[in-house]
């Protein structure tokens, strides 16, 4: 059945899209926007959200596949998170961190009963490079270390010492030298740097790798490791087996802290409350943002293990943010936990995982010629497409885009479907409750659409 281009929705008012051109129009006169060269931009205005879709600025409903900056993991409009920042908003709008306020109360002990081990503690932030900031703060306070090893292919933040810590090109503008980071080549085993042969073969090369880099580094210099759980922005890269406890081990034998940045994937993204708790892996600081509160309302933070802890038990933690544990947006975080259990949403993440995007990716890379790979966990996939399946040429240059890419993306989005886009990747993430019927309807359109990447393609 082929599939047509997507109409304007027609419950979607004339004075709905006018306000989207009115808000278009200023966008482009006073909007800077980020990771962009500004006069080329064409962005796609949003009129409305609700649950697993979003209606442009023509009205035309768009299956959201990126569930946004992958965070919107329990839909758009979810109502009991819409209603709890109504009545938090009518008690407490905001105070200062330095009051006790029950949303905030709340927030953490919730985060603290989910995490694993014993990071009971959480110093909330409003984003989650912040959240990375300090966890590097509180690492090189605590061991009195100046350096952090962080992977390459990572992303960790756009700040200063975020964006240093990103192992990605995204750094290279801002990448000085000094922000004491040395990073290390983790596991990819589509595209080995170790020339493996097998899942086995990678994750015992890269653990040697890593282990030299920290000796030649000097163990005694280094404060912390800090690995996305699943390499989100930069490749959806799932760890083979054995390589997140072979990392643990290193860090404990050489008195390195371990952070996990579980940005992305952190709230049931990956079919786990966290993507360690596949692995059992029980890190000493653990970053998180996004799914936290679905995106409703900016929120990030830090959870913190008892050693940590007691760091600064009688030293004063020399950091802080007038917005750390706003009272919305830890409402909004309780609403969204409550609201994941209640329905039930991280089992299902990883049942629609394991039933519905792996076998129909993996049928996808069978019949498209430009599917180099496809890999990923519960909502989060990967598709990588290629210029050639022998020599794996990218449909896209490492850290850049291209006409080819653009030209999928396009024909996703003519057809209903809003992709996420980074290098020569889709990327796969819906959010968690979305209906089996819409899923199944997505990866139509994207069947589809990949007859666009398959004319550049060799075979």
């Amino acid at each position: 059945m082929t599939i047509q281009p997507v109409s304007p929705d027609p419950s979607i008012s004339q004075d709905l899209l006018a306000a989207g051109r009115q808000a278009y129009d200023l966008d482009r006169s006073h909007v800077f926007h980020s990771w962009s060269a500004q006069g080329a931009l064409d962005p796609m205005t949003i009129v409305k959200a609700e649950g697993s879709h979003v209606w442009d600025g023509q009205g035309r409903r768009m299956i959201d596949f990126s569930s946004q900056m992958i965070n919107t993991n329990i839909g758009h409009s979810h109502p009991a998170v819409v209603s709890a920042i109504q009545e938090q908003a009518a008690k407490i709008a905001t105070i200062a961190p330095a009051h006790v306020n029950d949303a905030r109360s709340e927030a953490a002990r919730l985060v603290a009963e989910l995490t694993p081990g014993d990071l009971d503690h959480v110093f909330f932030t409003n984003a989650g490079a912040e959240a990375v900031e300090h966890a590097v703060r509180m690492a090189r306070l605590h061991t009195g270390r100046p350096k952090v090893l962080s992977a390459y292919r990572s992303y960790h933040g756009g700040t200063d010492l975020a964006i240093n810590v990103t192992g990605s090109a995204r750094r290279f503008a801002s990448d000085r030298g000094a922000a004491g980071v040395a990073h290390f080549f983790p596991p990819y085993p589509y595209r080995s740097a170790f020339h493996a042969e097998t899942p086995e073969q990678e994750t015992e090369r890269a653990l040697d790798h890593l282990e030299q880099v920290i000796q030649l580094e000097g163990p005694g210099t280094l404060a912390a490791v800090i690995l996305e759980s699943v390499p989100g922005t930069a490749g959806i890269f799932v760890p083979p087996a054995g390589y997140m406890e072979g990392v643990r081990e290193l860090t404990r034998k050489y008195g390195i802290l371990f952070i996990a940045d579980e940005v992305m994937v952190g709230f049931g993204r990956t079919g786990r409350w966290f993507g360690v708790d596949h692995w059992g892996v029980e890190p000493d600081l653990l970053t998180f943002a996004k799914g936290v509160n679905s995106g409703y309302v900016p929120l990030g933070g830090v959870a913190i293990s008892g050693e940590v802890y007691a760091t600064f038990t009688d030293r004063a933690y020399p950091g802080g943010l007038t917005y750390s544990g706003h009272p919305l947006a830890c409402a909004a975080a309780v609403a969204t936990i409550n609201a994941m259990q209640d329905e039930s949403m991280v089992a299902n993440a990883a049942r629609i995982g394991t039933e519905i995007l792996a076998p129909r990716l993996r049928e996808l890379m069978g019949s498209h010629r430009s599917v180099g790979d496809v890999r990923g966990l519960g909502a989060f996939w990967a598709v990588e497409l290629v210029k050639d399946r022998t020599t794996k040429e990218p449909m896209a240059p490492y850290g850049g885009a291209s006409g080819e890419m653009g030209a999928l993306a396009a024909e996703c989005k003519k057809f209903g479907l809003l992709p996420f886009v980074s290098e020569n990747r889709l990327h796969i993430a819906p959010p968690l409750n979305t209906p089996d019927e819409v899923l199944h309807e997505g990866l139509d359109i994207l069947d589809q659409a990949l007859a666009v990447a398959d004319e550049h393609a060799a075979g």
